[in-house]
């Protein structure tokens, strides 16, 4: 027998914008399917049409794309196995419910919604902690388990509504093994009979799972530990259609938790400690009021895609070295599916950040040029690609974000009109002004405009002064910039040039007491 090829799924739901912790999901798919050598799909589950919310699809594609999960068949791309949106696929599921029906794993149940309401109402006036349709509920309710066959048959010609459901044994341990968190083992009697086709025809998430996974032969499934204590459920269904000797092995990832770690990371958290939980920015309604809302993303809040996949693969994976940055190919000869945790990742958004940085300043200056051309088109500013280069180069062990150059940069465009009162005050006096009148007539005259030749020639010019650099040299830095701190000084005014500096320091002369 031939080794199975690996085909891993990202199945996600489009009922909203991607969370970050789908992304990572979609991560660990992908690195698990590029080690291994196998393929990527995606495919959308939209069986619960309610829930649908339009942009929702485009959104999912557009964030994994702008990540680098490359997907290789599936919604989007196309491939043998489709359509790869569930909604597409309905009417493939029913003979698989049916199949199941005529084998006796599972039922038609004709029970109105009150009967249902009626049925939790005595089981929680039982004192029943966990009020279910299961193997027990089951003989009191109108199915075809407990019906006269004539009448199901009258009810199923009559056009009469009902749902398909499995039917869970009473007692029997259900096991699998977990690539993550070894055996689990849940009996029976703690697993209802969950509906597996709907009054309108629709699979539940649960029967197009399976179903599809098995046609679209999936090798692992790699999905959130919110979906554990279904996969008994699945398992069975395995079994029952007879596919079992092809099921996939199952990975249930860790949880991801707020930063203080007290619970799972939400929409609210983000919004609440000021940072994005999904990937890209999502133009939404607010489900009560209507009004439109806008939802905050990495990309436009300035992260790199890199950084933010590095820092997505170390929550609940660790490469088993000191290493912390990995490139995306790195990361697929490192990933190892054994070396996921089962414990919950705290998100820690200060990591992220620190990620961001280093990926931001190992950048060359011409990849990062078009960030600050871009705000100073915005502005209406002129700059040259080799202006822009010089100013980013100088900048970019200073910023967190490609957002933040244009901020941070824009005394490079614009002559100061404040300056820095905490220097000032302590800084500039008769003595200083003199001494940086000299340096601004010095200027033109300077033999060499490098950040060297500027450096000695001020250097020169504080020594005829009778002033050491350092008494002068914050002073020089905010009569031209108008802040107290920056990139190295020298460099500054090169990129500059000797006019404007010279322009600027009699301006702050002109503008400035003589004493402090």
């Amino acid at each position: 027998m031939t080794e199975r090829e690996v085909r891993v799924r990202f199945a996600p739901s489009p009922t909203g914008p991607l969370h970050i912790g789908g992304v990572r999901t979609a991560l660990y798919n992908y690195l698990l399917a590029r080690k291994l050598g196998g393929k990527m799909l995606l495919r959308i589950e939209d069986t619960d049409q309610n829930r649908f919310v339009p942009g929702a699809e485009e959104y999912i594609l557009e964030a994994l794309a702008w990540c680098g999960i490359v997907i290789d068949e599936g919604q989007g791309v196309g491939g043998p196995h489709g359509p790869y949106k569930q909604s597409e696929r309905k009417p493939m599921y029913k003979q698989y419910a049916d199949q199941l029906i005529a084998d006796g794993h599972a039922y038609y149940a004709f029970d109105t919604a009150e009967e249902l309401d009626a049925m939790r109402a005595r089981l929680q006036a039982a004192k029943v902690p966990n009020p279910q349709y299961n193997s027990i509920t089951r003989a009191q309710m109108r199915n075809s388990l407990t019906l006269p066959e004539d009448e199901v048959k009258a009810l199923l010609d009559g056009g009469a509504q009902y749902v398909i459901r499995l039917k869970v044994p009473r007692k029997e341990e259900v096991r699998f093994q977990d690539l993550i968190r070894g055996w689990v083992v849940v009996h029976s009697s703690a697993i209802d009979d969950k509906v597996l086709m709907k009054s309108d025809g629709m699979p539940t998430y649960h029967l197009a799972n399976i179903v599809d996974d098995h046609l679209m032969e999936i090798s692992h499934v790699i999905r959130g530990e919110e979906w554990l204590p279904s996969a008994p459920l699945h398992v069975l269904l395995y079994r029952y259609l007879g596919w079992e000797s092809t099921m996939p092995q199952f990975a249930h990832l860790p949880l991801l938790l707020k930063p203080d770690g007290t619970g799972k990371l939400s929409k609210r958290d983000g919004d609440r400690l000021g940072f994005p939980v999904f990937p890209l920015e999502w133009h939404g309604t607010d489900a009560e009021t209507g009004e439109a809302t806008i939802s905050r993303g990495y990309r436009e809040d300035g992260y790199l895609p890199e950084a933010l996949v590095n820092f997505l693969a170390f929550l609940g994976w660790n490469p088993g070295t000191q290493q912390e940055i990995f490139s995306m190919d790195e990361l697929i000869q490192a990933f190892s599916i054994e070396r996921v945790s089962k414990s919950p990742a705290k998100f820690d958004q200060n990591k992220v950040k620190w990620f961001n940085e280093h990926y931001l300043r190992a950048k060359s200056n011409a990849e990062l040029a078009p960030y600050l051309l871009q705000a100073l088109h915005e502005h209406a500013i002129v700059c040259s690609q080799e202006k822009a280069e010089q100013i980013v180069g100088v900048m970019k062990e200073r910023v967190s974000f490609p957002n933040d150059f244009w901020q941070e940069a824009k005394y490079f465009f614009q002559a100061p009109t404040e300056y820095d009162e905490t220097v000032v005050s302590k800084k500039w006096n008769a003595a200083v002004a003199a001494a940086l009148t000299a340096y601004a007539e010095a200027l033109p005259t300077a033999p060499e405009v490098s950040a060297e030749g500027l450096k000695t020639l001020f250097n020169d010019t504080m020594a005829a002064q009778g002033l050491k650099p350092g008494q002068v040299l914050q002073a020089l830095r905010v009569a031209v910039t108008g802040a107290a701190a920056g990139p190295d000084l020298f460099e500054t005014l090169v990129i500059l040039g000797v006019p404007e500096v010279t322009e600027r320091l009699r301006t702050a002369v002109a503008t400035l007491p003589a004493a402090a």
